[in-house]
Parts: structure tokens; C-alpha cells; sequence
């Protein structure tokens, strides 16, 4: 049985701009699934997770103090196999990182493998922690997968190559749709957010989006531009 979703990867900035604008975007983009990099790290993360997922029709999958600021969130009706976090080594005098991760279930016998990733502002970080990534998406089992994050780095970059050497291709570039460049969001001049997904995943669009949400929200709901890919398994 085929199943198609609509998932959605966004770095919130640890919600320091405006919520309302961040809801009304997360909304008009319908998606089934939300990849979330800087969520709250800290104290009250679950809790500002949880209401972020509420005041946008989804529930939390994937969250918590071992994701260092990523995770999972899907529509309530969404099954989900599996659920996890995983950190990622730790560089001295930089952010920790970590994954969310977990496999969801759209229609019966149909599984999906996500996971939720923020890579680090040093290119040495991220080619080390690239490998581990790929290592965490095959290991929840899935043929059909997507990883989904701010990679903190342009295509073709050392990191970017490494994840797309193998099984994970970029979905922008299999099947653009909408805008290219994610940030900074007020004039954006870079493409640092991607979703990569497997051979498995057929890729229908991916993109920026450039119907549903409103521009002035898009500028004000956070410092990124949110990813939008419409897949079919």
C-alpha cells in the first residue's frame, strides 16, 4: 500500500521569535511529519515541545535531553514503531549535539525511518559526526528513510558528500519545488537545511515553500527558512 506524507524540517531557534507567526507557518504547511532543530534544550524543553506540537495539530515522537535540541513531531493518528535519541561525541567549547530519532507507520506494512539532525559550525565536527548519522538512520531498520536537519553546510560540502555517497540522496535536488536558498531567513542566500532521503522514498517536491505560509511570517518566525518535501512510499 502506498502512502504519500508531507515532512517538514525547521530549525526554530530555540523559539526566541515570534511563536504566533512560527504556529501559522508550521499550519499552512500541513505537513504530517516535522523534523524541529533548536528546540528548547534546556530546562522545559518537553514542555515547550509538547505545546508547540499542540498549537500546531501534531504530537512529540522524538524528544529530549540526549537530542540536544532536535526532534520528531507527526500527526496523532501517525503509528509510530519506534522512538529514540541519540547523542552525538562532544567537541570541547561547542554545542552538544544529538539525534531524534524514529520509525513511523502511515499504512499498513508501510515504514518509515526519520531522523532529526543539527550538525555543528566546524567542518572537522561534522565530518566526524556524519558517519555516526548514517550509522543511527540504518540502524532503526527502515529501507525507507529520510534524515532531515540543518547540516550547517552548502551541497557539496565534506559532510553533504559523506551523507550522500551511499544510500541517501538529496531530495531539493531529485525533485525541486519552491524556494532554494533556507537562510537567513529575511534574504536568504544559502542552502544549509536539507532533507536526504533513500532510494526507497519517491520524492514528489522539496523546497522552500512558496504557497501556504505567508511571507512576513516566514521572516519573523524564526532565523531559517523550513524545508517542505512531499514524499511517496
Amino acid at each position: 500500500m502506498a502512502a504519500d506524507l508531507r515532512l517538514l524540517s525547521y530549525n526554530v531557534r530555540s523559539l526566541r521569535d515570534d511563536r504566533a507567526a512560527l504556529v501559522r507557518v508550521i499550519r499552512a504547511c500541513a505537513p504530517d511529519i516535522v523534523c524541529l532543530q533548536e528546540a528548547p534544550r534546556f530546562a522545559g524543553r518537553r514542555f515547550h515541545a509538547a505545546r508547540l506540537a499542540r498549537a500546531t495539530g501534531l504530537a512529540v515522537v522524538s524528544a529530549g535531553r540526549a537530542a540536544r535540541g532536535t526532534a520528531v513531531l507527526a500527526r496523532p493518528a501517525l503509528a509510530v514503531g519506534t522512538a529514540a535519541t541519540a547523542g552525538l561525541p562532544h567537541t570541547p567549547g561547542l554545542h552538544r549535539r544529538g539525534l531524534a530519532l524514529a520509525v513511523l507507520c502511515p499504512a499498513p506494512g508501510v515504514r518509515l525511518g526519520v531522523v532529526s539532525c543539527h550538525l555543528g559550525l566546524r567542518a572537522a565536527e561534522r565530518r566526524a559526526h556524519a558517519p555516526l548519522v548514517l550509522a543511527h538512520l540504518a540502524a532503526l531498520g527502515a529501507p525507507a528513510a529520510v534524515l532531515a536537519g540543518d547540516l550547517n553546510e552548502r551541497p557539496g560540502g565534506p559532510a553533504h558528500r559523506l551523507l550522500t555517497a551511499g544510500s541517501l540522496r538529496d531530495a531539493r535536488d531529485a525533485a525541486p519545488e519552491g524556494g532554494g536558498h533556507t537562510f537567513p531567513a529575511r534574504a536568504p542566500d544559502r542552502r544549509i537545511d536539507m532533507v536526504l532521503t533513500t532510494a526507497a522514498v519517491r520524492v514528489l517536491g522539496c523546497g522552500v515553500p512558496a504557497t501556504g505560509p505567508d511571507p512576513a511570517d516566514l521572516r519573523r518566525a524564526t532565523d531559517h527558512l523550513p524545508v517542505l518535501a512531499r514524499l511517496r512510499l
